[in-house]
């Protein structure tokens, strides 16, 4: 059995199952360090995904908040604009053109416009700025938005301004 062992080299065979079940124990222990030392790495990079994904979030936001006042610049220079023609039509139609490019900017954000009027009131979409009296809409319908909102849900950068239909007293 042991035919290459000197005969004074020779463990007796407790020794050797000593032996054998102390390097199996380490082995077991070191196999269990490994497993949570690649379940510990791969917890890390979940973690720093997520991170990451947060601090993309938020500097789109932040990126998109930064243009909400150049549309409302561009709202109020289309709103004193008028309707003239000849070049003042021209650059009517080149801010337009503008203020359609930004919005468009802002929906490729993940912030979509949004203006509606006729339906009702949502305190998670809309402020109310003003409440008006009207016969021919329900109670609470959005009859005016005063100015847009962008973004839906938890990435709505702010709500839209709206005049509200009121029952007539």
């Amino acid at each position: 059995m042991h035919e290459n062992v000197p005969e004074g080299r020779r463990e007796p065979p407790e020794e050797a199952a000593a032996a054998s079940a102390e390097t199996d124990a380490k082995l077991a222990e070191l196999e269990d360090r490994w497993l949570r030392a690649v379940a510990d790495l791969d917890n890390l990079r979940k973690r720093i995904a997520r991170d990451n994904e947060r601090l993309r979030a938020e500097e789109r936001a932040r990126v998109a908040a930064a243009w909400l006042p150049v549309l409302d610049n561009l709202e109020l220079a289309l709103s004193h604009a008028g309707d003239g023609d000849g070049d003042a039509k021209a650059v009517l139609d080149g801010v337009r053109a503008v203020r359609d490019q930004a919005v468009s900017v802002l929906a490729s954000l993940g912030y979509p416009r949004y203006d509606e009027t006729g339906v009702m009131f949502d305190p998670a979409r809309h402020e109310a700025v003003a409440a008006v009296e009207r016969t021919d809409v329900e109670p609470g319908t959005v009859v005016e938005v005063l100015r847009p909102g962008y973004g839906e849900g938890e990435r709505q950068l702010r709500p839209a301004r709206v005049a509200v239909a009121k029952k007539a007293e």
